[in-house]
Parts: structure tokens; sequence; C-alpha cells
């Protein structure tokens, strides 16, 4: 018989059971599950459906970083609705307003580790197969059924894997690498899928470019997405952890419904022009296109090295448009301050907003008006998708997008200035 993959390891681990394979339907308790600005919606849900009690509120989270801070009366509402909810049940993780985004504030608290289980309201739940965990998205009324019953059933998804071979060369990212996923297969490519990265690139990635990964697989139609863990996460989570752990991987002889390679030392900057994430070009095939707004940020590139390559860019020069920053957390927001970079981004003509998702839902810091387009560090592009119907919005690597800012038009960064690394 076959080795088992990582999916099939860890929702068994997390069903209770000895074993399970693709397609096996199975009782899943995870191990942690959260919520954002939309837990005032579960909880009407949750009340509806007659339950009282939260069955496992030491397993659950919620963060405040939609909008934020509340830009409408009824914002401001849910938001006190989900307070006083918190109090009530005894919920044991709240992350207010400015504290930063969902899946970046649960990396930092580390609330989840490797081989272990985190459904979330959220469909960039993936992300956290950065630190080799399983991550998936629910809807809301599955988030409800987990609130009332601390458990879900879960068919346990086919996987795919993607081996990524060499170094990237100076100026690309794992932002491309995403979106060369997306172009070669489409934002149907891993519909249901568990996404397990392999190769010998994964150990030269930073790991705050490891989190793009897993996070951009959700444009992938990915269930959840995986790399797998080694001293470099298991040293970042030693420093913050107040539990055991033991990570999982796919056995060697594991089967795949698909097997693909990609070698990025060969890779370009990607942009994804309007209106579809897997819209896929090589970035030289897109310059000169001329934008009105630059938006540096997200769960995908809000992190300290994203903003350190935006003041990198930047750094004496003046942004010919607009150009939105806002920090994925306040630990970043620091961090950045201390390294000088937010003085950096300032100078240069940038705006910085409190730490959340911004315009990247469309409801909230940096709505474009109508016909304007964006250049953005997000991971959709969908028609309206930032808020206008009719303002164009392209997908790029923080590099791309300040370099972008600095000429007012698609710009490749490389002619900024030299990139080193």
């Amino acid at each position: 018989m076959s080795g088992y993959t990582f999916a099939e390891k860890a929702l068994a681990r997390a069903a209770g059971v000895s074993s399970a394979r693709a397609g096996d339907i199975l009782d899943v308790r995870p191990d942690l599950m959260f919520s954002h600005d939309n837990s005032a919606a579960i909880r009407r849900i949750f009340l509806e459906m007659g339950a009282k009690k939260i069955a496992r509120p030491d397993r659950i989270a919620i963060t405040f970083d939609h909008a934020v801070p509340a830009p409408t009366t009824k914002h401001a509402q849910n938001h006190a609705e989900i307070r006083e909810w918190v109090k009530e049940q005894g919920i044991a993780h709240l992350f207010e307003v400015g504290r930063g985004i969902c899946h970046q504030v649960i990396s930092e608290e580390v609330l989840i580790l490797p081989g272990e289980t985190i459904l979330g309201a959220d469909s960039h739940s993936t992300h956290f197969g950065w630190l080799g965990a399983f991550g998936a998205g629910v809807g809301r009324t599955e988030m409800a059924a987990l609130w009332a019953t601390g458990e879900l059933w879960m068919r346990v998804p086919d996987s795919m894997r993607i081996a990524l071979t060499g170094t990237l060369t100076p100026g690309v990212t794992a932002k491309d690498v995403s979106l060369r996923i997306l172009g070669n297969y489409g934002v149907e490519g891993g519909i249901y899928a568990s996404v397990e990265f392999a190769g010998d690139t994964i150990s030269t990635l930073s790991l705050d470019q490891r989190a793009v990964l897993p996070n951009m697989m959700a444009e992938f139609g990915a269930k959840n997405a995986y790399l797998p863990p080694d001293k470099a996460v298991f040293d970042y989570l030693d420093a913050r952890r107040t539990r055991d752990y033991t990570p999982l991987y796919p056995d060697p002889d594991a089967v795949y419904a698909h097997d693909y390679t990609i070698d990025v030392s060969q890779l370009e900057p990607q942009i994804a022009l309007p209106n579809q994430p897997d819209n896929v070009v090589n970035l030289s095939e897109a310059l000169g296109e001329p934008i009105q707004q630059a938006f540096i940020g997200t769960c995908t590139n809000g992190r300290l090295e994203d903003i350190q390559a935006a003041a990198e860019v930047l750094r004496g020069h003046k942004v010919r448009c607009r150009l939105v920053v806002i920090p994925a957390s306040s630990e970043v927001y620091l961090a950045a301050t201390r390294a000088g970079y937010i003085e950096t981004l300032i100078e240069a003509g940038a705006a910085i907003a409190t730490p959340g998702c911004g315009p990247c839902m469309g409801n909230h810091l940096g709505v474009p008006a109508p016909n304007e387009a964006t250049i953005s560090s997000a991971n959709r592009n969908f028609k309206g998708r930032m808020g206008t119907p009719d303002a164009p919005v392209y997908l790029a690597s923080p590099y791309v997008v300040a370099a972008s800012a600095v000429a007012g038009k698609i710009a490749d960064p490389r002619e900024v200035l030299p990139l080193s690394r």
C-alpha cells in the first residue's frame, strides 16, 4: 500500500483515527477555530440554530481586521456585539482593533503549530501551511456549527505536489512564484486539493516569503496548502510557543493526483492583469500601463520583508501616484518603524494606515474611484474586488508595486535600483 500525504495524516490526527485516505469523510476536531469582523454574523446564525453555549471557547480566536478602526456605525455596532459575545462565552482569544490581520496575528501569537488543524471563517486560512499546519477556510454556517459542537465533518482532499527547484533571482519573490502557478494551471487548478509544496527552493525562502505561497493557493481553489517545516520554522516557534507539537510530513511513496515542477531560477517578475488572478504575464508585457493608486499590504504581502522591499525601492524617490501601505500587524508596524522603513515610505509620499485588511475586500481605507487603476500586493483582482466595479486591479509583488508608485505607471523594480537579494 502506498504512503500517506500530509493531508491524509493531518486530518486523521484531527479526527482521532489511525489513518485516512483521500475521499474519506471524517469528523474533524480542529485545534483552533477563528473568525474576524464576520463573527457578529456567525453569532446570529449560531443563535438561530438554537445553540446557546460555545462548546470549546478555549479553542476560539477572533480578530478585528476587516474594517478597522470602524468606518461606519454598523461596523462599530458589529464590533461592540462581538466584544460582548467574547465576554459572555469566555472566548479565549480576542485581538482588538490595530493588532492586525487574523492570519498574521495567529501566526505571531503561535496559536497553531506544525501538524495541527486550524479552520477559519476566511478563505485565506490556507495561509497556515507555511508552518506545516492544515489550514482551511469554512463558511459562516460551518463556523457556527463549529462553535456549537467543536467539530465538523470534512472530506479528505486529494493531494497534488508542486516541487520548486532553484533559487530566485534578485527582484523575484514568492509572490511571483504564486502568480506563475496560477498562470500555469488556472484558478480552478487546485479545487478542493491539498497543495503540498516540495523542493530545494523552500529552504532558501525566508519565513515571510514562505507564507505567501500557501496564502495565494486560496486563489488556486485549494482546500489547504502545505510547506514542510524545517529548522527555521522550529526556531521561530521555540521562541514563542507554549506547548509541544509533532510535525507531520508526507511519506516518500505518497500518491499525488498531480505532480508539477517549477524551476524558479528561470522566473521573471510576474503580474496578474485585470480581472482574474490567473491572468498572469511576465511583467515586461505590462510595462508602462498607467496607474492611479498603489497598495502594499494584506495577509499575502504585508509583512516586514514586504515593507522593507518597498522602502528599498522608494528610498530617495517621490511617488507619482497614491501609495497606501498597511502593515499586516502591529508587530510588523513596530518592527518597520524601528528599522526606519516607515520613515522612508512617508518621506516618499506614502500613506500609512492601521494594521488590517484595508481595501483588499473593498470596504475600507483605499477604495479607488471609478476608472482608477490600482496595482496591489493583494491576492485577488476580480472585477469590483476593491470596492469599485469599474476600477481595474493588477496584482504584483511589493517590489513591483513600489516601483510602479515611483513611476506612476507599471514599472520594473530592477530598473529603479540594483537589487542584491
